[in-house]
């Protein structure tokens, strides 16, 4: 069995007004649902993506009120990257990143693509990543309504980096279990550290990659606003995520068994240096309860929290996504 790439990235926040306001005025995703955390119900749950929410381009994030700061560290996902096209859109973002004063890098170059590293306004680390040369997993289509021309809009999730104390333990579930192949490594960011190792699956390519980073000179991450909670992979249908949890669990792995979300179906486990994987089906997907022209306009709620709506409106403060 193999993925079909990366489903999707969650991620903390402690505004969803500011948290909405850069992801879609600025970094011009579209908001594609709004909707509330199934097990925490005060607060809200929002999926960045392309024009409809396909696998594979959904950015999300969970608004914890109040939620402290990061504490950089190990055992963490440490950066999450999101395609563009070519290498003429990172020229356009680089100047994008200046008008609109989003701390940045300029543009380097990693496994021969193009790259930006920047962050947003809560220090969530982040990547573009030029699809310039990029073959592998299919990108999605921004949307055109997006506040950035669609030629350089971004057209999905990109490489993810882990950061771990130790490589054995994560290579060995990535390849053993999850059916990743290790395809090669770069030099680490700090001196005297090792390289980063590099694994894909499926088609490969830059919607398809995980990278592991060794740090051995970091305590463990204490997340807050700004940290990434999971990373989630492609499945292809309830039958084969059945599969999936049957291999889980003869590892014997702390698991959830499979969740029904609604828009997906899913299964979470950590793997042994505290990683949180999910595996999530690619449908039924967004618009199985809005319309493809208004997702994200209005609170949307699973059959199984609306009868508690009132409750739910009651606890979030109320936030203006129509356009």
């Amino acid at each position: 069995m193999q993925f079909s790439g990366i489903h999707h990235v969650s991620a903390l926040t402690a505004s969803a007004e500011k948290n909405y306001h850069f992801y879609t005025n600025i970094l011009g995703m579209r908001l594609v649902k709004k909707t509330v955390n199934q097990d925490s119900h005060h607060m809200y749950h929002l999926f960045y993506a392309d024009e409809i929410g396909r696998p594979g381009t959904d950015l999300t994030f969970f608004e914890m009120l109040g939620v402290g700061q990061t504490y950089r560290g190990n055992n963490s996902i440490s950066l999450t990257g999101l395609r563009v096209a070519s290498d003429q859109a990172l020229d356009y973002w680089i100047e994008r990143f200046y008008q609109f004063s989003v701390n940045h890098q300029g543009i380097s170059e990693q496994l021969g693509r193009k790259v930006i590293f920047f962050e947003d306004p809560e220090r969530q680390r982040l990547m573009l990543v030029s699809d310039q040369n990029n073959t592998g997993v299919e990108a999605g289509i921004p949307w055109a309504k997006s506040s950035v021309p669609s030629d350089y809009g971004i057209t999905g999730l990109g490489p993810v980096r882990l950061t771990v104390p130790e490589l054995a333990p994560t290579a060995d579930k990535l390849v053993n279990l999850l059916n990743f192949k290790h395809v090669g490594q770069y030099p680490a960011y700090q001196d005297g550290q090792a390289d980063v190792e590099v694994y894909q699956t499926g088609k490969g390519g830059t919607g398809a990659e995980v990278h592991v980073e060794i740090r051995t000179d970091l305590p463990q991450e204490r997340p807050g606003r700004g940290s990434v909670h999971h990373v989630a992979f492609r499945v292809k249908d309830r039958s084969e995520l059945e599969a999936w949890y049957e291999k889980v669990k003869k590892e014997r792995l702390p698991n959830s068994r499979i969740v029904d979300r609604y828009y997906f179906q899913s299964l979470y486990f950590r793997e042994p240096n505290g990683i949180l994987y999910e595996l999530a089906t690619d449908g039924p997907g967004f618009a199985t309860d809005e319309s493809v022209e208004t997702l994200g306009e209005s609170l949307a709620l699973p059959p199984f929290l609306e009868k508690k709506r009132a409750e739910i409106e009651a606890q979030v403060k109320p936030l203006e996504t129509k356009k």
